[in-house]
């Protein structure tokens, strides 16, 4: 009898526990940091020195670190690039970095120290998180030597990685990852011969993660949702805005949307290089995301999420498909939005219904706004084709955007402002994919949380008026089948 009490209770104290440990919702943090760079990159310095620079940013990430925990924070990511910047070639990136084992070493660094070595950024790492008992996602760089004799090993006898890691709340390193799709003028770093998926589960769900430029490719991206089934991506990132398309958070919120996923995305805050721009996204709508090319300052974003989220199925092309794609009589024209050449149609009134066709896609919209403004030009425009600029990737887009001028040969020319507002719009395309990302942008770089909905037959939709004037309105397809089997990335690691 009283053993099988004991069990009784031991059974209700192991539910507890597991109960416990389980998180419906935890609160992220991302920080947009204003890195301290080197005062110079492409002549090496002393270890010592590399040190010295990479301890000030370290500093800094400590008290957003600090304030994050806090603030009950069980996660914080910082960004890519955040300890030393970038711009270095192989020999000067060499004294930033630090050999990252295996996380299946079963390692706490603030513990043990010199288990693997020197490794001083790792034991600080280790030990912010234990101490504050938080998770801490870091990019750092990796160092791996090889014998220069075999075919794939660099000349000079080792790999070097443009490195993500993630720390537990224990110090422990539970996770690492190398940078797949390296951009243009990262020659210091090596790629992995293959992509790696590399997750995480925690008490607040499994987490996945990849770098800045990772975000265009199938791989480790898309993999991550579809075949590793993560919940939240971490997204360290050095990202340089492209207006209209592709700035920070319009991109990376509805990439967290289009694949159902939370996203938790930590800018550097750099504005001479047009780089801010962080956030966390959920898949129903962004919860906190931040841009500011006006001051030199960090920023620290926190927000509640659902450890997780659930991702509603969407049939891209369905609405699309069943509206007949018959001539306006408007006259189209060429227009270039980021290098490539998208047909265009000008939006004549305060009200209308619109389709433009490219290649195998139709776009077709309807809207209203509150006026035509005679001072300003809108134009519906679509694109279906190969991107070859700064990286190689087929896209089909169909984007309501603002022309920089009256002068619609600005269509599709960077613009920050806008004054027209619109009552109501819906967007939908004949997508040949599923992989579709819905962009609103608002006057000034800002995003318009619930305010606008995607239906499961593929029209992205306002909920009611905007509540900014309006950028762009974009549906942003990526068809990953149609990129070349060797693109640019390719021969950069060659």
């Amino acid at each position: 009898m009283i053993t099988s009490q004991l069990l009784t209770y031991a059974a209700i104290a192991v539910f507890g526990v597991l109960k416990a440990s389980s998180l419906d919702t935890f609160i992220a943090a991302v920080y947009e940091h204003a890195v301290i760079l080197p005062n110079v990159t492409l002549t090496p310095v002393s270890r010592e020195e590399a040190l010295a620079l990479m301890n000030r940013n370290l500093d800094l990430l400590e008290a957003a670190i600090t304030s994050a925990a806090k603030q009950g924070a069980h996660i914080i990511v910082t960004p890519e690039d955040g300890l030393y910047g970038w711009n270095f070639s192989r020999e000067s990136i060499y004294p930033y970095l630090e050999d990252i084992p295996d996380p299946q070493v079963n390692w706490v660094p603030c513990n043990h120290p010199n288990r693997f070595g020197h490794n001083p950024l790792q034991e600080r790492l280790s030990c912010l998180a234990k101490e504050n008992s938080i998770y801490v996602v870091a990019n750092i760089g990796d160092k791996k030597s090889c014998n220069a004799s075999e075919p794939q090993c660099p000349s000079d006898g080792r790999y070097q990685y443009n490195t993500d890691v993630v720390f537990d709340s224990l110090g422990k390193l539970v996770a690492r990852y190398h940078k797949q799709n390296l951009f243009l003028g990262e020659d210091q770093f090596n790629a992995p011969n293959e992509p790696e998926v590399v997750t995480f589960d925690t008490p607040f769900g499994r987490f996945g993660m990849f770098t800045c430029f990772d975000i265009l490719f199938h791989d480790p991206a898309v993999t991550l949702v579809e075949d590793a089934r993560v919940d939240t991506i971490l997204f360290p990132t050095a990202w340089m805005n492209v207006l209209p398309l592709l700035s920070a958070v319009e991109f990376h919120s509805a990439w967290a949307m289009g694949m159902g996923v939370n996203f938790l995305a930590s800018n550097i805050h750099h504005p001479a290089m047009k780089m801010t721009g962080s956030g966390i996204y959920a898949p129903d709508s962004p919860r906190a995301f931040h841009y500011d090319m006006k001051t030199e300052d960090g920023k620290l974003l926190l927000s509640p999420l659902d450890s997780h989220p659930s991702r509603p199925v969407v049939n891209w092309t369905s609405h699309a498909s069943g509206i007949e794609a018959s001539s306006t009589g408007e006259r189209e024209w060429k227009g270039t939005v980021f290098f490539d050449e998208f047909t265009f149609l000008e939006l004549r009134g305060a009200t209308g219904n619109y389709t433009v066709c490219q290649n195998d896609l139709c776009c077709h919209l309807s809207y209203k706004m509150s006026e035509k403004r005679s001072d300003e030009v809108y134009a519906l425009g679509a694109f279906d084709g190969l991107h070859t600029v700064e990286g190689s990737y087929y896209l089909q887009i169909c984007t309501l955007l603002k022309c920089k001028t009256t002068n619609l040969h600005t269509c599709g020319d960077s613009v920050e402002t806008a004054s027209t507002r619109f009552e109501m719009f819906s967007l939908s395309g004949t997508f040949g994919t599923q992989y579709v990302f819905p962009e609103v942008l608002l006057s000034e770089i800002q995003l318009a949380p619930g305010e606008f909905q995607v239906s499961k037959d593929g029209r992205l939709f306002s909920l009611k008026p905007p509540s900014g004037p309006v950028l762009t309105v974009t549906l942003f397809g990526r068809l990953y089948e149609e990129d070349p089997a060797l693109n640019i990335l390719s021969d950069l690691r060659t």
